[in-house]
């Protein structure tokens, strides 16, 4: 007879800090409250980049890849220099867009926690990493909510300093693994 699970009460647990510091990259999942929906729109995701912005900028970090859904959001977050660290990022993310989430034509929250998977070796090999990052932006074809998900108006990517940088683009792969090598050397050298 197949034992019940006891049903988890209180908050995710998470691996220990250094996972998320550093070079690290992890897929952050973070839904509305109660799966709630209304609330996404253009002004929405523009003030929603910002907040964004200013938290990877705190912790020298890059987003690869990010996509708004009606009830949920993904992120690909990865850092640039060793004394990144993404956890206290994402608390300050969370804040700002709790706020934002308030002042929405249809006022929302986010769920208590995001989910969190910090990518492995093999993950973060070039194939797996796109592969992951396609995944994220394929979100709203999979929701049939665009048939591709180059019209998705509400996904991108986000690196401080390049506000131009759209996983759109033709050359962006190049241009993004080109400018990230090139911030990573930086912050090693100082």
């Amino acid at each position: 007879m197949e034992q019940e699970r006891p049903h988890h009460r209180g908050r995710l647990r998470r691996l220990p800090s250094g996972h998320y510091r550093g070079l690290s990259w992890v897929h952050w999942t973070m839904n509305v409250e109660g799966r709630a929906t209304g609330w996404l729109d253009a002004l929405h995701h523009a003030r929603l980049r910002e907040a964004l912005c200013h938290a990877l900028a705190r912790e020298s970090l890059v987003c690869a890849a990010y996509c708004l859904m009606p009830d949920h959001a993904h992120f690909l977050i990865g850092g640039l220099r060793a004394g990144s660290d993404q956890r206290p990022a994402i608390k300050i993310f969370r804040r700002a867009w709790n706020e934002i989430l308030k002042t929405a034509a249809q006022p929302a929250g986010l769920a208590l926690q995001a989910y969190d998977h910090v990518l492995s070796d093999k993950e973060r090999s070039r194939e797996e990493f796109e592969t992951m990052r396609g995944y994220i932006l394929e979100n709203p074809v999979r929701g049939k909510r665009v048939e591709s998900w180059r019209d998705w108006a509400y996904s991108g990517c986000l690196v401080v300093g390049y506000p131009d940088l759209d996983p759109r683009q033709e050359e962006f792969h190049e241009r993004f693994w080109r400018i990230y090598y090139e911030r990573v050397k930086k912050g090693a050298e100082g």
